[in-house]
């Protein structure tokens, strides 16, 4: 299983009163990822995949641990945690990695369900084989985004 890797940069306007990055600005930073994915990524040499439009039906996100303003970018990965006949869910963890020096930090895990959308009928569409073979290379076991890798959900526990 692939997964897409995203590098973010972080922009002081993306940070709260406290110095970290805004509750708010994670959602901003996990659209990136999800359009470099999805829109960029996908579609290759005359292909149609994704360019019809999309709508976000759900974000869950589980903050981990404050993110502070620095230089470098922070990473986005993404996988794809399941794909339905008119839907698909998209997991994100923002971090950044191991070095020799430091374990992997994770910031945010969270998850998007993606209802593919054709703009000029106003309504959902279904997701097209093409679609289907292209995310099939990112697939990965469903994880629930409310189920951190710790088992254990603390709402609020952070104020970012």
């Amino acid at each position: 299983m692939a997964r897409h890797h995203y590098r973010c940069p972080l922009r002081w306007a993306d940070m709260d009163a406290f110095g970290h990055v805004n509750n708010v600005v994670f959602l901003r930073y996990l659209e990136e990822a999800r359009i470099d994915f999805m829109f960029r990524l996908a579609p290759g040499e005359g292909s149609e995949s994704f360019t019809g439009g999309s709508v976000v039906a759900r974000h869950e996100i589980d903050y981990k641990l404050p993110l502070v303003h620095r230089h470098e970018p922070v990473l986005i990965e993404s996988w794809v945690t399941r794909i339905g006949a008119a839907s698909l869910t998209i997991r994100y963890e923002v971090k950044d990695e191991a070095t020799e020096d430091a374990p992997e930090t994770v910031y945010v895990r969270a998850e998007t369900v993606v209802v593919p959308y054709d703009l000029a009928a106003g309504r959902p569409r279904r997701i097209t084989a093409e679609e289907r073979r292209f995310l099939e290379e990112y697939l990965d076991e469903p994880v629930a985004a409310s189920a951190s890798a710790s088992g254990n959900r603390r709402e609020g526990r952070l104020a970012a």
